[in-house]
């Protein structure tokens, strides 16, 4: 399942949808509406109810049967499927080529940061900033678990039953910001510097989440190309290690890491500038296209 939220040009109102093969989405709510069953408008509070997925479920397919709350990907706008998270927790130098490639030391556990709720955008979006505050904004392809269910002090062999599911993710970070700061908050959450997307893709549709090509486009050119196969910490090992720390709550994005060719470290540095455009790609959950804009 592929749920999103989205809105119509007519209302400023969000809500959450399932697309289908067919090019339609399903309005959970309108067609749960249509058969008795309660839907949350926003995907976090879906994720907190009881059998969500299978509520979800009988709704497309009462949909799809009658055309109840189906409307076609032309006529809606597409936001980020998780619009309020409480949580963002991010991992660094989660990729040994990426670290290396950066001079870093291989850790020896996680290294987490946290981006702020403020920069989740969505899919088609703009990631915008004031060249007068940063001049060397980059891009960061990365795979981010949706977290489920309320985690607190999860087994690593039990930690995969607490995710929902997995989107693209867009780390943009500022690097003089980053860098000059000593330490990485603001650097890494200007508005608009977390493009997520395009859906959230349920764990059952994703074979292996270990397994997966990732890569990063700027304006066509593949800049950066690997495999979660070559993640150093796996999602099991990094949602039980966050768990230890803090409650993980339903919505919560983990950022899992990126990999070698992030544009600060090429020769030369290749650096975002006005009217960029950016694809993050994962096997299996699609592509996430964003354009940059000066402020």
């Amino acid at each position: 399942m592929r749920v999103g939220q989205y809105r119509t040009a007519a209302t400023e109102e969000s809500w959450c949808g399932v697309s289908t093969d067919d090019g339609t989405v399903v309005n959970l709510p309108e067609a749960g509406d249509a058969i008795g069953i309660h839907i949350e408008t926003e995907t976090s509070a879906l994720l907190e109810d009881w059998q969500w997925q299978r509520k979800a479920e009988m709704a497309v397919e009462y949909a799809e049967e009658t055309g109840v709350g189906v409307y076609d990907s032309d006529d809606i706008e597409q936001s980020a499927p998780v619009t309020d998270p409480e949580k963002i927790v991010c991992v660094g130098l989660n990729y040994r080529d990426h670290a290396e490639e950066g001079d870093n030391e291989i850790p020896d556990t996680p290294v987490l940061f946290s981006k702020f709720p403020t920069t989740v955008t969505g899919p088609g979006s703009d990631i915008s900033w004031d060249p007068e505050l940063t001049e060397k904004v980059d891009y960061e392809a990365e795979l981010v678990v949706v977290i489920g269910e309320e985690t607190r002090r999860v087994e690593q062999d039990e930690a995969l039953d607490h995710v929902a599911g997995f989107m693209i993710g867009n780390d943009v970070s500022a690097r003089d910001l980053q860098h000059g700061d000593g330490q990485w908050v603001r650097g890494k959450s200007l508005d608009s510097f977390a493009p997520t997307g395009p859906e959230l893709v349920t764990k059952d549709e994703v074979s292996d989440p270990h397994d997966l090509d990732i890569w990063a486009e700027v304006n066509g050119e593949r800049l950066q190309e690997s495999s979660t196969s070559n993640l150093i910490f796996g999602i099991d090992e990094l949602v039980s290690f966050c768990s230890q720390a803090f409650t993980l709550k339903p919505g919560d994005l983990l950022f899992t890491g990126t990999p070698p060719g992030v544009g600060v470290y090429r020769e030369p540095p290749v650096l975002l500038e006005d009217g960029d455009e950016v694809t993050i790609g994962v096997e299996e959950i699609g592509e996430l296209h964003n354009r940059c804009r000066y402020d």
